[in-house]
């Protein structure tokens, strides 16, 4: 072989090594996770509430953790049911009052849309995380 085809020869060989180093980085890249958003009505099914104060603590907990709500008020929880094709109790404000005794709900501070709105606490947050049983 002639200088002149080695040196062809080692250009090629270079083009390659660049060529498969540039298809090797797209191997180190992890394709982004596809996060599937659950229903109101998936996420009550999946809490397994047992009457309408767990009910409404749950939906309370979906509207701040899944919708993004920093506080609700009885319109929301309404909608909430509604979106899950449950009935809403006929006084939504008794059960949020009931759930703020146990220390599970909290007013807010502030009105939402001119009513009175609520957020859960801590203890209401792991409540329904621990599917309903209190910490030991």
């Amino acid at each position: 072989m002639s200088d002149i085809e080695i040196t062809e020869v080692i250009k090629k060989l270079k083009e390659h090594e660049k060529r498969i180093s540039q298809l090797e980085s797209l191997f180190h890249v992890k394709p982004e996770a596809v996060k599937k958003e659950i229903s109101v009505k998936e996420f009550i099914l999946s809490k397994s509430p047992k009457g309408d104060v767990q009910k409404t603590l749950t939906i309370g907990y979906y509207l701040e953790k899944h919708e993004g709500l920093s506080s609700f008020n009885k319109s929301d929880l309404e909608s909430g049911f509604g979106n899950a094709k449950e009935m809403p109790p006929e006084n939504i404000n008794d059960k949020v009052n009931q759930n703020i005794k146990k220390g599970l709900m909290m007013e807010a501070k502030g009105k939402k849309d001119n009513f009175t709105a609520w957020t859960l606490t801590n203890s209401g947050e792991k409540y329904v995380e621990n599917g309903f049983k209190t910490e030991k």
